[in-house]
């Protein structure tokens, strides 16, 4: 039986949706709220191949979603709310409590928001999300599938850190890994682009404002560059990436921030943005680096490095590479920062063909080329979906 369920990804001033007829996968309406907050909010959908931008104030995400439900009722796409029958959030932090999609309860929810200090710029938007559905529409079930769910079977000798292992024991402190939800997408559709012998060793690159890299076998992961929070792991947009610890008490000693301050800049004015001094976004860095600033360009060598810096520990952890994969906003459109994560790893015998590289094809690598490395959009909403049809 055919089954209406919604997909959505809640960001601080922002809601992206998308309406799914399952199982057959078919997009029935996609879209989102931008600007939630201010005076300049916008609401877009694309609907039966058009798409529909209005602006109007929306001060917060229980008026997006009274307004989206009243839209997609008038416009006709639903007969009534009740055509809605489950609703996926993503979250992006599940600490120990979940290795998998979870119907929501009062429980789940105290549980979201107190893992809320693990992943501050994800949690507790997350949450805000749920809590407007479940306001407008409190008698349909919501699930929540988590980011960290997919990396659950890193194993001990890669999740554990080297402190005292009762703060593992009590805590829960490990590397949980994230960015699943995506990984989890490029695992399950791999087999449609390359050859089963290509499916063992495999590194997912997600590259995105934030970014993290999964070793990949047969459709499990192996590990991924994200640690306790999704703060560790290669430079981001914003985010540091994996800094020496010892950093932190040698900043607060010197400036007097507090530990809050610290986390605040790790997570908010570091990364491309910190490096760059100049914007959080990769664009807007290659843009200027491409003009000549040096500043910009240096911003671009660390984030390269890092993400070689992962690929290279991959590398052990699978015994080789056989199939690359970039996906998500960088990794999908920047031929650039492809173009020189490629040139680091010539020595594995991957060879990119440059034009089709430039043209953002599926399948960039040149035929001479030892390592298949490949484009594939991601699709974290039908992740979402699927599993909402699985859980109802």
């Amino acid at each position: 039986m055919s089954k209406k369920i919604m997909a959505i990804n809640s960001g601080s001033s922002s809601l992206k949706f998308k309406l799914f007829e399952m199982p057959s996968e078919t997009v029935m309406l996609e879209g989102q709220f931008e600007r939630i907050g201010e005076q300049t909010s916008q609401f877009s959908y694309k609907y039966q191949g058009e798409k529909t931008i209005k602006k109007h104030p929306v001060y917060n995400h229980r008026e997006a979603v009274e307004w989206l439900m009243r839209e997609m009722v008038d416009v006709g796409i639903l007969d009534s709310l009740e055509d809605i029958e489950g609703i996926g959030h993503r979250i992006s932090h599940g600490g120990t409590y979940y290795k998998g999609a979870t119907l929501i309860d009062e429980t789940v929810m105290e549980r979201i928001g107190e893992l809320g200090t693990l992943s501050p710029l994800h949690n507790p938007v997350n949450l805000i999300g749920i809590k407007a559905f479940r306001d407008v529409l409190p008698m349909i079930p919501s699930v929540a599938i988590f980011d960290t769910s997919f990396s659950h079977t890193i194993t001990p000798d890669k999740h554990v850190y080297a402190i005292p292992y009762h703060f593992y024991e009590e805590y829960g402190i490990k590397r949980y890994g994230f960015h699943g939800i995506s990984h989890q997408y490029i695992a399950e559709q791999l087999p449609q682009y390359v050859a089963e012998e290509k499916l063992g060793r495999v590194i997912s690159c997600h590259l995105g404002s934030g970014g993290s890299l999964s070793a990949l076998s047969h459709g499990k992961t192996i590990n991924n560059s994200m640690g306790f929070t999704p703060l560790a792991g290669i430079v981001m947009g914003t985010r540091s990436g994996d800094v020496d610890p010892q950093i932190l008490p040698y900043i607060a000693e010197k400036t007097g921030k507090d530990v809050f301050e610290i986390k605040e800049m790790l997570n908010k004015e570091s990364g491309l943005l910190g490096i760059s001094k100049l914007s959080n976004d990769c664009r807007d860095v290659e843009e200027a680096a491409f003009a000549g600033n040096q500043q910009a360009q240096l911003a671009l060598d660390v984030y390269i490095q890092s993400i070689c810096k992962y690929v290279g520990s991959y590398l052990v952890d699978l015994g080789g590479l056989d199939t690359l994969v970039f996906t998500a906003g960088i990794g999908e459109h920047s031929s650039y920062i492809r173009t020189e994560v490629c040139k680091r790893l010539a020595f594995l015998g991957l060879k990119i063909d440059e034009d089709k590289n430039q043209k953002n094809e599926t399948y960039i690598h040149h035929p001479t080329s030892q390592v298949d490395v490949i484009v594939i959009p991601t699709d974290e909403e039908i992740i979402i979906a699927r599993e909402v049809f699985r859980k109802i």
